[in-house]
């Protein structure tokens, strides 16, 4: 906000102060994690691969058996109002959509009263003018805590139920570690993800990504990233690796919503780094941006 006043969520379908923002303590999204939610970023009053998020949110209520009978027309307009009353254009956005509130039961009841939340919060600039909003190349540690299994926990699912990457992190703290992410390997020992990123590295001019057909959640800023590879002269392979292959790496990045890609300026201590082929897809990235959001010609300012 830019007259001093008070920050603006949106919850139920108002929006209201953020001292005024609250949800029941019989919630099941505060009772269980009961919950999905998207990570969104608004360039230039654009939210950024709309459709993909809420095609991956409809697959998270598919597999909660979340039916809260909202159009994605209605999410976006949600969207769109908290984002106009925060006079906000460059922002993150979170959407997080609950099962409501239930009696204190394990199993939920088939008929659901959906809570509905936007939280947003203003971000720099991007594309080709932005700049990221790390300070720093991001330095890296891996950590005891694997990731919770496919066929435990399906990894494409975002839930509000958070404690495989909080336990992650925890390890971090309790090192007294200063590294800005943690890496965390499968149960069978390979490479999966970070607590809040997907992961790449580059050998002899191969990109390589762990695959989603393990423990590793399917990230959309990881799926632009292999859809923009697939536009340069850059070998593409996903698969299985262990820790001593990403370790070797000539180059490594990680990429969420927010970092966009991020080198990795170290591993447990081994220094990495960007390179050529992290620079190159960056900057194809930042044109996506400023193509799409920015109007850049051939882009779209719909918002």
């Amino acid at each position: 906000m830019t007259d001093g006043s008070e920050h603006q969520y949106h919850v139920d379908g108002e929006l209201v102060p953020a001292s005024e923002a609250t949800v029941s303590v019989d919630d099941r999204g505060f009772r269980y994690g009961d919950a999905a939610f998207e990570t969104l970023r608004a360039y230039g009053g654009t939210v950024f691969e709309w459709d993909r998020h809420v095609n991956r949110l409809e697959r998270t209520c598919e597999a909660l058996s979340l039916d809260h009978g909202l159009s994605d027309d209605d999410l976006h307009r949600r969207i769109r109002a908290t984002l106009d009353a925060n006079e906000l254009d460059d922002a993150y956005v979170r959407l997080s959509i609950t099962r409501g509130v239930q009696p204190g039961k394990l199993t939920p009841r088939s008929d659901v009263d959906p809570t509905v939340v936007v939280y947003v919060s203003p971000l720099p600039r991007g594309g080709l003018d932005g700049r990221p909003v790390w300070d720093a190349p991001a330095t890296v540690r891996r950590v005891d805590t694997r990731r919770i299994p496919d066929d435990a926990l399906p990894s494409g699912a975002k839930t509000h139920n958070y404690l495989n990457g909080i336990l992650a992190r925890t390890e971090l703290a309790a090192a007294d570690s200063q590294a800005d992410e943690a890496l965390m390997c499968d149960t069978e020992g390979f490479v999966a993800e970070g607590a809040t990123s997907n992961l790449f590295f580059v050998r002899d001019g191969i990109l390589y990504t762990p695959s989603t057909d393990g423990s590793v959640l399917p990230g959309i800023t990881r799926e632009l990233v292999l859809e923009l590879a697939e536009t340069t002269d850059v070998p593409v392979r996903t698969g299985a690796y262990e820790f001593e292959t990403v370790a070797g790496a000539d180059e490594a990045f990680l990429t969420n919503r927010t970092w966009e890609l991020r080198p990795i300026e170290s591993l447990d201590g081994t220094p990495i780094g960007g390179g050529p082929i992290t620079a190159q897809l960056s900057g194809l990235y930042d044109e996506l941006v400023e193509r799409t959001c920015y109007s850049l010609p051939g882009g779209s300012d719909w918002l």
